[in-house]
C-alpha cells in the first residue's frame, strides 16, 4: 500500500460490518512499509473505531503485521473487539460516516480543505464525504438543509 502515489479506501467501505476498518488497514500497512506520504496512522477517526472496538493501536498495528490479508486482520478484529449489538454497530457506523466538524477550528479547517477541492459544495457537511471528494470518488450532492427562522 503505497499512499503516496494512489489512495486508501474509503472510510465507507464496510469491512466485518464495520465502517473504516479497510481505510485504517490501509493506512496501517503504508506505515509499516513506510509509504504513508501525508496520511497519518492512528488519526482521530482510527483512534474512534479502536475505541469503540476496545483495542489499542499497538494491538491493531501487531496484528496487521501478523495477518498480511484484509480477511486475516478481519477475523482477529471481529475477535478482539469488545462485542456489539448488530444495531448498535450500525448506529456507531452512521454517526461516524456523519461526523463532521466538532470544533470552531475544525470547522475553519474543514471550510480550507473544502474550498482548496472545491469550493461549490457547500452541501458537505461530513468528513468522510470531504475526504471521499479530495480523493476522487464520487460523492452525490445534497439538498442544502432549511434553516430555521
Amino acid at each position: 500500500m503505497d499512499l503516496r502515489t494512489g489512495f486508501p479506501r474509503s472510510m465507507k467501505v464496510t469491512l466485518e460490518g464495520y465502517v473504516h476498518l479497510a481505510r485504517m488497514i490501509d493506512k496501517c500497512r503504508a506505515v509499516l512499509a513506510g509509504t504513508e506520504g501525508e496520511y497519518i496512522y492512528p488519526c482521530p477517526m482510527d483512534e474512534r473505531l479502536m475505541e469503540f472496538a476496545g483495542i489499542t493501536a499497538e494491538q491493531f498495528t501487531a496484528a496487521v503485521k501478523t495477518h498480511p490479508t484484509d480477511e486475516g486482520v478481519a477475523a482477529w478484529f471481529t475477535h478482539a473487539a469488545r462485542p456489539h449489538e448488530p444495531a448498535e454497530l450500525e448506529e456507531w457506523n452512521q454517526n461516524l460516516l456523519a461526523r463532521g466538524p466538532s470544533s470552531p477550528e475544525s470547522a475553519a479547517k474543514f471550510k480550507k480543505y473544502r474550498d482548496a477541492i472545491d469550493p461549490s459544495r457547500t452541501d458537505l457537511t461530513a468528513w468522510s464525504d470531504l475526504q471521499d471528494l479530495e480523493e476522487g470518488r464520487v460523492v452525490p450532492r445534497r439538498e442544502p438543509v432549511p434553516q430555521h427562522q
